[in-house]
C-alpha cells in the first residue's frame, strides 16, 4: 500500500441547465435593452440621439474586433485598425447627413448614395493600405477579409440608424419594435428547441438549433409581432394585421440564418462565443448576430411598403 498522501480532487461544477441558461440570457437581454431603449425614449431629443450615435459606435467597435479577432484565429490576414476606423466614420458620417450637419440632406436615396461614397473610400484605402505591406502575398485575403468585416458589422448596423432617423414616422418606435420581434424569436427558438428539439436543422453548423426550435422561432416572433401592433400600433406607420404576420415571420426566418451564419464563423475560430460580455449570451456578436440582417429587411420593408405612396 502506498503511503504517499492523496491529492485533494477540485470540486466538479455541475453544468448549468437549459432553463438557467435560459433566464440568463433572458435577465442579459432585458437589462441591456432596457437602459438602451430607456435613453431613446428619454424625450431629451439631444441625449438620446447623443446616445443613440454612441451606443451604435461602441457595438460595431467591440463587434469589428470580435470578428477581426476570429479572422486572425483561422490564420486570415486583415487589417483592424482600418476597417474599425472605416467603420466609424460610415457611422458618424451617416449621423451628420442625416441630421443636415454635412450641409446636405435629402430623402433615404440621398443617405444611400453617401454610405455608398464611404465605402468606395474605404476600397481604395484598403488597396493603398495594401501597397504599404513589404510582403506582398496573401492581399486578397487580407482586402477581402477587412472589407467582409466591414459590410458584416457596421455597415449592417447603419441600417438601425437609417431606421431611427427615417424621415415621416416616428422611426424608434420601429427601432423598438424590430428589436423585441428579434429577441423574441432568439428566445422562443431556444425555449421551444430546449424542451422538445429532436430534428437538428444543421448539425454540422450548430448542434443546438433544431427545427421544432426553428418553428417555435416563428410563432413566436409572429405572434410578438401582432401584440406590438394591438398594444403600440398607432406609432408604426403603414403597419396592419397582415403585415405584422409577414413582418414576425420574415423577422424570424432572418433571425435564425443570421445565428447560424455567425456560428459558422466561430466553428471556423474554434470558439464557443465570439466574448464574455454578456452572461448567459457571449459577445458583442452573439447578442447582434440575429440583429444585423434584420436591420437591413426591416428599413426595406419600411421604405418600399409601409411608407410607399
Amino acid at each position: 500500500m502506498s503511503n504517499e498522501p492523496s491529492l485533494p480532487t477540485s470540486p466538479v461544477t455541475p453544468p448549468s441547465s437549459k432553463a438557467a441558461t435560459f433566464f440568463r440570457r433572458l435577465l442579459s437581454t432585458v437589462i441591456l435593452w432596457t437602459v438602451v431603449l430607456s435613453a431613446l425614449f428619454s424625450g431629451n431629443p439631444l441625449l438620446s440621439d447623443i446616445f443613440f450615435l454612441a451606443i451604435v459606435c461602441l457595438l460595431a467597435w467591440t463587434g469589428l474586433l470580435e470578428f477581426y479577432g476570429m479572422a486572425v484565429r483561422t490564420g486570415l490576414l486583415c487589417f483592424p485598425a482600418w476597417g474599425i476606423f472605416c467603420g466609424l466614420s460610415l457611422l458618424v458620417g451617416t449621423y451628420l447627413h442625416l441630421h443636415g450637419l454635412l450641409g446636405i440632406h435629402g430623402p433615404p436615396a440621398r443617405v444611400n448614395d453617401f454610405e455608398t461614397s464611404i465605402l468606395i473610400l474605404f476600397v481604395l484605402g484598403l488597396c493603398f493600405r495594401q501597397f504599404l505591406r513589404h510582403d506582398m502575398s496573401r492581399g486578397i485575403g487580407a482586402v477581402g477579409t477587412t472589407l467582409f468585416g466591414l459590410m458584416y458589422v457596421p455597415w449592417l448596423l447603419n441600417f438601425i440608424q437609417k431606421i431611427n432617423f427615417f424621415p415621416g414616422v416616428e422611426g424608434t418606435w420601429y427601432v423598438l419594435y424590430f428589436i423585441l420581434i428579434t429577441k423574441a424569436s432568439d428566445m422562443g427558438a431556444y425555449a421551444v428547441g430546449s424542451v422538445i428539439g429532436r430534428h437538428k436543422m444543421i448539425p454540422r453548423v450548430s448542434p443546438g438549433k433544431t427545427w421544432e426550435g426553428f418553428g417555435g422561432a416563428l410563432l413566436t416572433s409572429a405572434g410578438a409581432s401582432l401584440l406590438f401592433l394591438r398594444l403600440g400600433g398607432g406609432h408604426l406607420h403603414g403597419m396592419t394585421p397582415m403585415h405584422a404576420v409577414i413582418l414576425g415571420l420574415v423577422l424570424g426566418v432572418a433571425a435564425v440564418l443570421g445565428d447560424l451564419i455567425e456560428s459558422i464563423f466561430k466553428r471556423e475560430a474554434g470558439v464557443k462565443d465570439s466574448g464574455r460580455y454578456f452572461p448567459g449570451i457571449g459577445g458583442i456578436l452573439d447578442l447582434l448576430d440575429s440583429l444585423l440582417f434584420n436591420a437591413p429587411l426591416m428599413y426595406l420593408y419600411l421604405r418600399h411598403i409601409l411608407t410607399h405612396p
